[in-house]
């Protein structure tokens, strides 16, 4: 796996964890750029913790 494909996967976790987010009424740009550091662990986060832990 090249880096450039690395890179649109990540991209496209960050897009989908902001969508995600925003459909649980959170802030997308929040999460699309703690997607970005964290990756599947954001998206883990996203699906579990309730909103009183984040935002």
């Amino acid at each position: 796996m090249n880096t450039s494909s690395f890179t649109v996967g990540w991209g496209t976790l960050a897009l989908i964890n902001a969508g995600l987010a925003q459909g649980k009424n959170r802030s997308g740009m929040n999460w699309f750029l703690l997607s970005l550091l964290l990756g599947p662990i954001a998206t883990f986060l996203i699906v579990v913790l309730d909103k009183k832990f984040v935002d």
